[in-house]
């Protein structure tokens, strides 16, 4: 009897050694089934109408839930930065698009991924030929979303050559310059100040001046 019981708690102990071996091999299997799921999503970049950026990350994401592809397609990026601009002596802030006419998609591209976001209302094409959307580099991707996030503030201002400011700090104040160059990339300018009667040029940032 003894050693019948012993049998069966023998039997019983490799029956859940059995088990827990079966369990340990599906779940490296599904570990290895997400691991190639994750090398297989990319960013990929998709055209849209001018001005529709924004419509199609909302187009897409409702269409994503409706056809329960969240499992396929991850993220809509419309990178965007703040804008200051300097308008009658105010400041006016507004949203600029880093990537005007471009939508970035985090997706695992297969014919169905593709057909939901290549047939979404405002998208025109993948970057990339029509059948075969080549995928973007991380490395483009990351310096793209870390422009839309910085801190750094592009400065705006509604002035052109030809145009009387009057410069409102630095060693100039108060004096009134006559622009001669406009360089919107980097917010400066160049003006003529009139200093004992001779036009001096000086370069000057935006924010160093007030428009007349």
């Amino acid at each position: 009897m003894a050693k019948k019981e012993k049998s069966m708690a023998e039997e019983l102990n490799e029956d859940k050694a059995l088990e827990a071996e079966q369990a340990k091999a599906e779940a490296e299997v599904q570990a290895e089934k997400e691991k190639a799921k994750k090398n297989q999503k990319r960013w990929y970049i998709v055209h849209t109408y001018s001005g529709y950026e924004n419509k199609v990350k909302v187009n897409l994401e409702k269409r994503i839930e409706y056809m329960n592809m969240g499992d396929k397609i991850f993220r809509i990026e419309v990178p965007q930065k703040t804008v200051t601009q300097l308008k009658n002596g105010k400041k006016q802030e507004r949203e600029e698009k880093v990537f005007p006419g471009y939508v970035l998609v985090e997706m695992i591209m297969d014919e169905d991924s593709w057909y939901v976001v290549r047939h979404t209302s405002g998208v025109t094409k993948f970057v990339g030929s029509e059948k075969r959307p080549i995928p973007a580099r991380e490395s483009e991707i990351k310096k793209i979303i870390n422009r839309s996030t910085s801190t750094t503030q592009k400065i705006e201002l509604d002035v052109k050559a030809g145009d009387k400011v009057r410069i409102t700090s630095g060693p100039f104040a108060d004096f009134i310059a006559d622009i001669i160059e406009v360089y919107p990339d980097k917010s400066k300018l160049r003006a003529n100040v009139s200093i004992f009667g001779r036009e001096t040029p000086v370069e000057l940032e935006y924010k160093q001046i007030q428009k007349l």
